[in-house]
């Protein structure tokens, strides 16, 4: 009783009290933008963290350190959110939250104590990078079902469009902020999660309390681990698809790459008819009979996986191509790219709260369907302008991506989440995690892949072009132009300048003219070599991208109308949904 009362006069004992919301709204909002920075911070940041840990990831035998360093945080976050949504509704959405935080920040710290160099230095980052995303997994799938809790009906749109223009904003942020720490040291980029870590820790442990319905039932089991092993074996094998097979440019032969993929759809497909059959499942499969529910999620998956290869394309483009033609070192392209890349993030932080405030009045379809009809039209205008643009052209079509992103995202959300019963809000939250989760992470595969299939046209005959005028014999040229082109994509992702490294054990550099060898080794050589297949490249990423938001705009439109769901402890939830 004394506790309680205590409670009660500081205002954070239930979700009516004027204060306690603010308190809920700013800790969530610390808590998924760290685990969404923490996503996308190292993706800018590679070189960075290659070179000090003394590892080159272009060498064939590195590849897959390149790989889990790029999704390991993302897919282990992918695969996690639908059960620590769950395990909230059941165990408390604020016990698994606080437990998040606490193991975010752990990782945080050993993180920046890499104790190792070379591939040890790498397992032992990749490791903690992992154990990371256990925690941003339970931050992420929890966040907004408290924001739900605490919020009334008619301004959730407001506090979930924070959080998740917090969630979003992350991951472009984490391309800002990398970029700018790379340049400081490599340590950095994970240190500076640890001050926040430990604030957002003490803060939530003082201050959130659990106000929300409680599911009843038991842990599923078989069905976290059905799918658990799903979703990483497909993710996985899409993924590790990009890396060359046999004579293919592309692993989609591999009978590896196959299996993880057939074998992922198989076990996803048993996910569904085992939450169906079981008492307690991990996963209400009635909520997918909630009109706002499943368009709205299959509506974020494709933005999620727009999003992500835009992410990826623009990377490479400044750092591989723009910056460089424009007099920049290699070394300073992550600093620079974060740098031109903030007209995307200002976009979207301008539109976000001001969409997701007018969705509470006017609903969600709207705005949703419009900020995706938006996002694919500066699909197109990226495909208009130069690869060697004029900057403002590139700072206005990314500034609009962003509004048109913003647009979208809280609208979204705030439309799932106020669709669902209240004692399924962890869980609800989670499976839209895990949908936006997947989608980054299906965005390395299905974005390089097509990326690699416009290079594979045109990059040989550039290259064997390029070397041969520049003093390289013939046979040699077309040694190399007959090597995959994911070593020169994933070159330009990163901001090397590979001719050296693919020329150095040959011999060949050094009885050319000092002319020669310097033109292949300098900055201009290689973006200008790559420029226009990678534009053929782009025009199939980002038509692909375009067509996936138009799809998403259909989507959107199909939610319906403005719906919140009753908060009211629903005995049969099967029946209460069907009704829907």
């Amino acid at each position: 009783m004394a506790e309680r009362a205590v409670r009660e006069r500081t205002g954070m004992f239930n979700k009516d009290h004027p204060h306690y919301k603010w308190i809920a709204l700013s800790n969530t909002t610390l808590g998924i933008l760290m685990a969404t920075i923490n996503g996308s911070i190292v993706l800018i940041s590679l070189p960075a963290i290659f070179t000090g840990i003394k590892l080159n990831p272009l060498e064939p035998s590195n590849v897959s350190y390149l790989l889990w360093m790029l999704m390991g945080y993302i897919l282990v976050t992918a695969v996690l959110v639908v059960s620590f949504g769950r395990l909230g509704d059941i165990y408390g959405r604020v016990r698994i939250y606080n437990l998040g935080f606490v193991i975010f920040t752990i990782s945080a710290i050993a993180l920046v104590f890499d104790p190792f160099t070379s591939g040890a230095g790498a397992l032992w980052l990749i490791g903690w990078r992992v154990v990371q995303a256990v925690g941003g997994s339970m931050l992420f799938a929890n966040s907004t079902a408290i924001l739900t809790d605490a919020f009334p009906a008619n301004r959730r749109g407001f506090a979930i469009g924070i959080n998740q223009i917090a969630a979003i904003a992350g991951t472009f942020l984490g391309l800002i902020v990398g970029g700018v720490l790379a340049s400081i040291d490599w340590h950095a980029i994970f240190i500076v999660s640890v001050p926040f870590g430990i604030l957002g820790t003490i803060w939530s442990y003082k201050s959130l309390h659990e106000v929300g319905a409680r599911g009843t039932g038991k842990i599923d089991w078989p069905g976290n681990i059905v799918f658990g092993v799903g979703l990483t074996a497909l993710l996985a094998g899409i993924t590790y698809g990009i890396q060359p097979y046999g004579g293919s440019s592309t692993g989609w032969a591999n009978p590896w790459v196959l299996a993880g993929i057939i074998g992922g759809v198989v076990l996803l497909v048993a996910f569904v008819i085992l939450e169906l059959r079981v008492t307690d499942p991990m996963f209400n499969m009635h909520l997918f009979r909630i009109r706002a529910f499943v368009w709205g999620n299959f509506a974020g998956l494709l933005a999620s996986i727009g999003r992500g290869g835009l992410q990826f394309m623009l990377i490479i483009w400044l750092q591989g191509i723009w910056l460089p033609l424009h007099g920049y070192s290699y070394e300073s392209t992550p600093l620079w790219a974060g740098i031109y890349l903030l007209p995307l993030t200002i976009g979207f932080l301008v539109s976000g709260p001001i969409s997701g405030t007018l969705s509470d009045r006017f609903g969600a379809r709207t705005f949703a369907t419009g900020g995706l009809v938006l996002v694919a039209v500066t699909f197109v205008a990226l495909l208009l302008i130069p690869v060697n643009f004029e900057y403002w052209m590139f700072a206005i079509i990314t500034f609009l991506n962003g509004i048109g992103s913003g647009m979208f995202a809280a609208p979204n959300r705030t439309a799932i989440m106020n669709s669902v019963p209240a004692n399924q809000r962890g869980a609800a939250s989670g499976m839209t995690g895990t949908f936006q989760n997947a989608g980054n992470s299906l965005s390395i595969g299905i974005f390089f892949s097509l990326m690699i299939a416009g290079l594979s046209a045109t990059l040989p005959s550039a290259l064997r072009a390029g070397l041969t005028a520049n003093g390289v014999g013939t046979a040699v040229a077309n040694q190399v132009a007959a090597t995959p082109p994911v070593g020169s994509l994933f070159a330009a992702f990163l901001g090397y300048n590979p001719i050296a490294s693919i020329l150095g054990p040959t011999g060949v550099l050094k009885s050319l003219s000092p002319a020669n060898a310097a033109t292949l080794t300098g900055k201009t050589f290689f973006p200008q070599l790559i420029a226009n297949p990678f534009h053929t490249g782009l025009v199939i990423v980002f038509i692909a991208a375009a067509i996936m938001s138009v799809i998403g705009a259909v989507a959107s439109l199909a939610m319906g109308g403005k719906f919140v769901h009753v908060d009211e402890p629903v005995p049969n939830t099967a029946e209460a949904l069907s009704e829907v």
